[in-house]
């Protein structure tokens, strides 16, 4: 079952990644351009922390239930060896307190356009938050990691 978990974790990360990208260019594309706030950018930022949300469920249900790398690092060793570990300390700590920060700004930036005044706010307040989102999701991505575990 982790396998498959795991599997589904490091697939639906491109999808985040992929969609990320394109909130992004969307917004900074309507800040700078001048454009109007369209449905279409609601709708791929909708979609943006969709996908994420059920990136970060999975993730928790790793870290709880599935990996020795979460919250199995803390309940086996000691707090000083998961810190001193650099794989652990990555899983168990960093990864998901940055990914959790991460989400956090990308429904931000579904959340604070409804309250703009005007379009280049609204696609401003996206550009910032959804570019947090994604410079948090690609510092904290474990690039080495394979598409499907082996």
């Amino acid at each position: 079952m982790h396998e498959i978990l795991l599997a589904l974790h490091n697939v639906l990360r491109w999808v985040v990644v992929i969609l990320g990208i394109i909130v992004l260019v969307r917004s900074l594309w309507g800040w700078f351009g001048k454009k109007a706030w369209e449905k279409t950018d609601r709708m791929v930022g909708i979609a943006f922390t969709s996908a994420y949300d059920a990136q970060i469920l999975l993730g928790i249900v790793l870290y709880f239930f599935s990996s020795s790398y979460g919250l199995n690092a803390f309940l086996n060793l000691p707090i000083s060896e998961v810190m001193s570990n650099e794989t652990y300390r990555l899983f168990a700590v960093e990864h998901p307190v940055i990914m959790i920060l991460a989400v956090v700004f990308a429904h931000l930036g579904n959340i604070l356009p409804k309250k703009a005044k005007d379009d280049p706010t609204r696609h401003k307040q996206a550009a910032i938050c959804f570019g947090l989102a994604i410079l948090l999701t690609l510092a904290a991505m474990p690039w080495d990691r394979p598409l499907l575990p082996r």
